[in-house]
């Protein structure tokens, strides 16, 4: 494919799919406090078990009707990419843990800073990993964020663990996918095929225990403990629908959307503590952001003016 035809703008109906799907997942993505909050009682590592194990009996469903099977077992056949996937799988594991254990501990603030820091921590994991140079707005985007989390630490006392666990993990788990190059449904369900046995003989150590509790009367935990794996694949399906109609700086502007809801649920809806050194932290990384958000914005528009010249 040549650089013109690279860069000619999507259809106008592939276009309004592709938001549409974005929309819908981000939307979906930073409603999951409301979704685990609701699954108070059950203990983080049995939400992760069920979350795994339903997800991989929807990704593996969805493989075989898009007729993927095959591109599984070759997954599993190459040895260096099956190497990669069992580091992003553990990485996503933790991701996921951490993030549940902060709606259930009344952290989901960290949960916001931890994502709206991600994108900035994957600009440093390529500068450090990739080998990608750092413009000047780009280091000063990195700076507002690294002076925001600093700001924070010294007034908790603590540094914020959750939320550096969720952008690290994540930004890490990212980083291991692009190196893979591997179709993310496909990774998805490797990824879910490698954790679901722990996630399994957890649930069934539970369930020996009498510990479990799914299926111990309440129906709440009987329907959405099997849900939330649902919830956890269909935004990801959603999410390359979006990627494969999309330019890449429209879902980066999308994935905004996440810790802003994420944001409003624990000040609004949750009542954590919210002070003013909290705001001015959120502020330095939101500054970070917007610098970061208009170059990309700036570069994205000199790659498109590129192939008009050589016309």
């Amino acid at each position: 494919m040549t650089s013109a035809t690279s860069s000619a703008p999507p259809p106008p109906n592939r276009t309004r799919q592709g938001v549409l799907f974005g929309l819908s997942a981000y939307l979906v993505w930073g409603c999951f406090p409301l979704f685990f909050k609701a699954l108070a009682g059950a203990g983080s590592l049995e939400i992760v078990a069920h979350r795994v194990c339903w997800a991989l009996l929807f990704l593996s469903l969805t493989v075989a009707l898009r007729g993927q099977l095959g591109a599984v077992l070759r997954t599993l056949k190459d040895r260096t990419l099956l190497l990669t996937l069992c580091g992003s799988t553990l990485l996503i594991g933790v991701n996921w843990l951490t993030f549940v254990y902060a709606v259930e501990n009344g952290e989901v603030l960290q949960s916001s800073l931890g994502y709206f820091l991600n994108p900035l921590v994957s600009v440093l994991l390529g500068f450090l990993f990739l080998g990608e140079r750092l413009n000047g707005r780009q280091k000063i985007s990195v700076l507002c964020a690294i002076l925001g989390v600093t700001t924070l630490t010294i007034y908790l006392g603590k540094v914020p663990w959750i939320a550096l666990t969720l952008a690290c993990s994540f930004g890490l788990y990212g980083l291991l996918r692009k190196i893979a190059r591997i179709d993310a449904l496909v990774g998805q369900t490797v990824e879910a095929l490698l954790l679901a046995p722990l996630g399994l003989a957890y649930l069934l150590y539970l369930s020996h225990q009498g510990n479990s509790s799914f299926l111990a009367g309440s129906l709440r935990f009987d329907l959405l403990l099997p849900l939330s794996g649902m919830v956890t694949a269909i935004p990801l399906l959603m999410f390359v629908g979006a990627a494969r109609r999309l330019r890449l700086a429209t879902v980066g502007f999308m994935q905004y959307i996440t810790p802003s809801l994420h944001f409003v649920w624990a000040v609004g809806l949750f009542h954590e503590p919210f002070s003013r050194i909290h705001l001015l932290s959120f502020i330095m990384i939101w500054v970070g952001l917007a610098i970061y958000s208009a170059d990309a914005l700036l570069q994205g528009r000199r790659n498109r003016r590129k192939p008009q010249s050589r016309g």
